[in-house]
């Protein structure tokens, strides 16, 4: 009897671990947060308050995404063909796009540069919302510090990263993870710049843009190393 009371014990303490850190997982968290956002959200849309829109977002992000544990999805790219999100060993920006959203004036070239100058430092990833001959023509824009990803509902496997980031907070959205893939950060959307703009105009504000979200990460990485020069 006492060795089947310790089993019971060990099995509750066990799945109660489990339950706590699925809580904390982002798949948990926004499955029951998205529901009231989008609501709040749509009525901001409906009566064209762009600003309230944002503050929406914001406040989802900061009060229950940042924190929350990725899945360590699988995905398929086009240099190897799966990739998990932890063989990567350091923090991840993971854009997510879909060919028939045009980026904006400058921005490939902005992300190329980007990843050439943190490649040490960060792990780029384009996710694209699309089958792989969709995507081959625009992934060869992107140079090798990148890697072009793509995700379908149509391939196997792919449902649960779909249902949780494409049908949740739509596209194109940055996801910035440390190297335990735990979120720092999210944004969404890009610098946006008009037709009018120069190409140097519009590359730097894409530059910017991104380099501003990086910067969490950075951030994040430096202090990690200074707690480990200390220990």
């Amino acid at each position: 009897m006492k060795i089947f009371y310790t089993l019971l014990i060990s099995s509750l303490f066990i799945f109660t671990a489990n339950c706590q850190e699925d809580n904390n997982s982002f798949n948990y968290v926004i499955k029951n947060k998205i529901k009231k956002y989008n609501l709040e959200s749509n009525l901001a849309f409906e009566n064209k308050d762009s600003e309230k829109g944002q503050i929406l977002f914001d406040s989802l992000v900061i009060n229950h995404l940042i924190g929350t544990t990725f899945e360590d999805y699988t995905l398929k790219g086009f240099e190897k063909r799966k990739i998990k999100l932890s063989s990567f060993k350091k923090p991840l920006f993971i854009l997510t796009y879909a060919s028939w959203c045009i980026p904006s004036k400058g921005e490939i070239p902005a992300l190329n540069k980007l990843a050439q100058k943190y490649t040490k430092d960060v792990q780029f990833v384009i996710l694209f919302w699309d089958k792989k001959h969709s995507v081959k023509k625009i992934a060869r824009k992107f140079n090798h510090n990148i890697s072009v990803c793509y995700a379908n509902e149509s391939y196997k496997n792919d449902a649960s990263i779909v249902a949780n980031l494409k049908h949740t907070l739509g596209f194109p959205t940055s996801y910035f993870l440390d190297e335990k893939l735990n979120v720092v950060n999210i944004k969404r959307g890009g610098a946006q710049p008009n037709n009018k703009n120069t190409y140097v105009k519009a590359y730097t504000m894409n530059y910017n843009n991104f380099r501003d979200g990086l910067g969490s990460l950075l951030i994040e990485k430096n202090i990690s190393k200074e707690q480990l020069s200390t220990n």
